[in-house]
């Protein structure tokens, strides 16, 4: 009768041989796959590497390409890739035109909200169809707005959403709400958990019992959007609409001011103000007005795009005009 020991040698040898028949098949059909054409001698194994680095990049793109329903190619918001220059190990192919990419350096560009590969030249002609992956997304705070909401298939952003939920559950009559700051090593804390724990962050009042805490992490949120929620392309419109007197011309530009806004800065800002307006229903409680939170969330929700520091030091006075104006016509607007 056998020993164990030879048994268990048996059964090791018995493995390489079915690992070696795979390998040997899989590089067959490697070679079909690509149309080459074999000698009667193998080449060594070093020569199979590269080649297999290849079609495992094929069909990656492939498959990322698959995967994408009919329905998803046409993204609900645009979202322009952000594309950065990008060194890449071994053998990689343009996912826009399948051309091989040259070089042994900066061979291309690679999204940093999808991972999309391209090469430089191609990035112009790929549409504005980032799918943002979570896996390529490293912190809340200072994230694109699209690109966070679009990464976490949510309407609107965690920190909005859960900070004025916490808020109105236990703070819409604490006196100067949003005009008091909370300590600002406070409101780093709850930056750096939500950019580490997303929504599992704690933010109830076992955690903060000052709400102005909660209110501090909403505005630095909205302080750090690259592009503000009332976005630099949209900003000289609403300029223009607080500067006209007519009431129901202004109400128009309004609303075309808006129309210009990313679907997902409107939803944001739309969620924003109607809780701002209810606010301001407990004013007699909180003595937050419309004009009082306009002088808070005037510069927050909005910046100047590229102006010299007159006019952005002019356009002040209208930022908080446009922002009372939003929450006072919230019904109206939105």
């Amino acid at each position: 009768m056998p020993s164990r020991e030879s048994y268990e040698v048996h059964k090791v040898e018995k493995s390489l041989v079915q690992k070696a028949k795979r390998e040997a098949n899989q590089e067959d059909i490697l070679v079909a796959a690509l149309g080459m054409r074999m000698g009667p001698q193998k080449p060594p194994a070093t020569f199979w590497q590269p080649l297999k680095l290849f079609a495992y990049s094929q069909l990656t793109s492939l498959v990322r390409r698959a995967t994408l329903k009919e329905s998803e190619r046409t993204p609900k918001s645009e979202k322009v890739h952000n594309f950065k220059v990008h060194t890449f190990r071994g053998p990689h192919w343009c996912e826009h035109c399948a051309s091989f990419m040259w070089g042994l350096m900066a061979q291309g560009v690679k999204c940093a909200d999808c991972g999309l590969n391209v090469h430089k030249q191609c990035s112009s002609l790929v549409p504005n169809d980032c799918k943002p992956d979570l896996r390529h997304i490293r912190k809340v705070y200072s994230c694109d707005l699209t690109t966070l909401v679009s990464a976490y298939n949510t309407a609107r952003p965690m920190v909005v959403d859960m900070c004025i939920r916490e808020i109105e559950s236990r703070g819409l009559k604490s006196e100067g709400l949003y005009r008091i700051s909370g300590f600002s090593d406070l409101l780093e804390e709850v930056k750096v958990a939500f950019d580490k724990d997303g929504e599992k962050t704690d933010i109830s009042v076992n955690a903060y019992e000052d709400i102005n805490i909660i209110t501090g992490a909403l505005k630095l949120y909205l302080r750090d959007l690259p592009d503000p929620i009332i976005s630099y392309d949209a900003y000289p419109r609403f300029i223009e609409a607080a500067k006209l007197t007519d009431p129901d011309k202004k109400l128009e530009a309004f609303r075309e001011a808006l129309a210009l806004l990313p679907p997902s800065h409107s939803e944001t800002l739309k969620y924003l103000m109607a809780h701002l307006k209810r606010v301001t229903q407990n004013e007699k409680f909180n003595l937050m007005n419309a004009e009082n939170l306009a002088i808070v969330f005037g510069p927050t929700l909005m910046r100047a795009p590229n102006l010299d520091a007159i006019t952005a030091l002019n356009d002040i006075r209208h930022q908080r005009q446009v922002v009372e104006v939003l929450i006072k016509k919230e019904d109206v607007l939105f």
